[in-house]
């Protein structure tokens, strides 16, 4: 038996001895995000899929991999930068922050359940089109260095921008799609402009891809579809249709969207050498394993050449040709928005879950911001559960955000470096918390650890006088003894007593900062990071 193995089994005996953790790697193998069903992908055949793959004339980089699941198996390594990371940036911008209206799908709601809101407030359809939002989408007051500086502020250690959203415009100086960022609306490449701000900030830079959902976004309402079909307008101008996509659907129209799709992906990857590359739902299905494969080949072959560990992140069993999100390959499961679609207890091995600052993803009018507080809570209790937080930005039209996102942003960053100690390059502990049930009256309290030291995070109000964590009661079955707790934030220790009902630690009068506080304890054995180069549970 490897070390390795030894050490897997030991982790498992003692997580299936405490009821406390039941769900540490349950509930979330099979699909991830509820269901392995279709999911806006293109509704089409492996044979086309495969025509198309046959179809690409860039030739794979050298390098170990083939588009293979063995050869992606064999050579993949989930980077060591995102293991440690545990808190990155993700946001939506684009032509649908324009009308700013319902959320970042406008443009399928404007020609169906919103097409009469669309009409009365830009015009009708025939008239006023998705595409005419182009020049609109100016970003005049866009400064990529200033919005690095803010991100840096933050504490995120990633960043990575939507460069195309399921509307199929490019936010970058794109050869392969003419209707870019660069050659309409604001004549900039903002992919490329903020990829240089945000590494010269020394963050990590990836992009995300939504576009493979493109091909059948829009489903119009028959009867508007019949009148702009009889005029030959906006989704039936000929001028339009590789930007729509509804004129068309054929077999072969199909196969031209996707290896115009592969030739995005290249692009981005030789223009903007990605340290991830993020793809949504719509890679999902298994008919599109031939091109995901051939994508995640060149990809990884090219990072090879360049000598920078990257990594492909994706949704539910994307890269799990077994269906199981649990035994992926070659990529970092994503799951969307904490509760209900992401791990509801520890689940070991690399992941990550995206949630947005507000009520929508991309910015519309009115839109609720979350304040400092949830999402510092959020951060905690993902990071304890051994996962990292991707939150969600929601950029405005003109290229600022809003104040509220600013203001939130600067208090998570000033939480962090107070206390990001017990968040940057931890892992999980046994259990990862204990408290905050509903109308319960003891703190909520989370774990994690680095080192030899655990570090007990009370989320939420300020516990007066004394906090009892009963995990860590003299009963447990924990080797050590408690031998010093300290309050970050604090150079003073704190005094304590440890019997069978807990840890009772006696708390400072005066308050650290806001929102979160962490007690660093020390003296008790820690179980290490259970960690495998493919990111999956073990």
């Amino acid at each position: 038996m490897t070390t390795q193995s030894a050490l897997v089994l030991a982790l498992g005996s003692v997580l299936l001895t405490s009821p406390s953790h039941a769900q540490t790697n349950n509930g979330v193998g099979e699909g991830g995000n509820a269901t392995t069903g279709y999911d806006m992908a293109p509704e089409t055949r492996l044979a086309v899929v495969q025509a198309a793959v046959d179809a690409i004339k860039t030739p794979l980089p050298p390098g170990p991999f083939q588009p293979t699941w063995e050869s992606l198996k064999a050579h993949y390594h989930v980077p060591e930068w995102f293991v440690g990371a545990k808190f990155g940036l993700f946001m939506h911008w684009g032509l649908y922050s324009v009308p700013a209206h319902h959320n970042e799908w406008y443009e399928k709601h404007m020609y169906a359940a919103d097409r009469q809101w669309h009409a009365e407030h830009f015009g009708p359809q025939d008239k006023f089109g998705y595409k005419d939002f182009i020049p609109l989408f100016t970003c005049e007051k866009f400064n990529a260095d200033e919005w690095a500086a803010l991100f840096k502020q933050s504490g995120a250690r990633f960043v990575i921008p939507t460069a195309q959203h399921h509307d199929g415009f490019s936010l970058w100086d794109s050869q392969v799609n003419p209707v870019n960022a660069k050659n309409m609306g604001p004549k900039r490449d903002l992919i490329g402009e903020l990829g240089q701000a945000v590494r010269k900030q020394g963050l990590k830079f990836g992009v995300s891809n939504h576009g493979i959902e493109n091909f059948q976004f829009i489903n119009p309402a028959p009867e508007l579809a019949a009148q702009l079909q009889s005029e030959h307008a906006d989704l039936y101008d000929p001028q339009w249709a590789d930007f729509y996509h509804v004129a068309d659907r054929s077999d072969a129209a199909c196969e031209k969207f996707l290896v115009d799709w592969y030739n995005r992906n290249v692009e981005l990857i030789d223009k903007y050498q990605p340290d991830m590359l993020w793809f949504d739902n719509g890679v999902d299905i298994r008919y599109l394993d031939p091109l995901k494969l051939r994508i995640a080949a060149y990809y990884y072959n090219r990072a090879a050449e360049w000598g920078k560990p990257v990594s492909l992140s994706t949704k539910k069993a994307a890269y799990a040709p077994s269906g199981k999100n649990t035994e992926t390959i070659g990529s970092i499961i994503d799951f969307e928005k904490i509760g209900g679609r992401s791990p509801a207890g520890i689940r070991t091995g690399v992941w990550q879950v995206d949630e947005p600052i507000g009520s929508t993803w991309g910015y519309t009018t009115g839109m609720r911001i979350s304040g400092p507080g949830p999402i510092i809570s959020k951060l905690v209790d993902t990071v304890s559960k051994n996962g990292t937080l991707l939150l969600n930005l929601s950029p405005q039209k003109d290229g600022t955000f809003a104040p509220q996102i600013h203001t939130t942003l600067l208090a998570i960053g000033e939480w962090l470096r107070v206390n990001g100690e017990a968040i940057y390059d931890t892992h999980n502990w046994l259990q990862f918390g204990e408290g905050g049930e509903r109308g319960a009256k003891s703190p909520t309290i989370r774990f994690t650890v680095k080192g030899e030291a655990l570090y007990a995070i009370i989320v939420g109000n300020w516990p007066a006088g004394e906090v009892n964590i009963a995990s860590l009661g003299s009963n447990e079955s924990l080797t050590g003894d408690v031998k010093a707790v300290r309050l970050l934030g604090r150079p003073d220790a704190c005094a304590f007593t440890r019997d069978a009902a807990g840890l009772h630690v006696t708390l400072p009068a005066t308050l650290p900062g806001k929102y979160a506080y962490v007690l660093k304890i020390t003296g008790l054995k820690m179980n290490p990071a259970v960690n495998d180069p493919s990111g999956n549970p073990l």
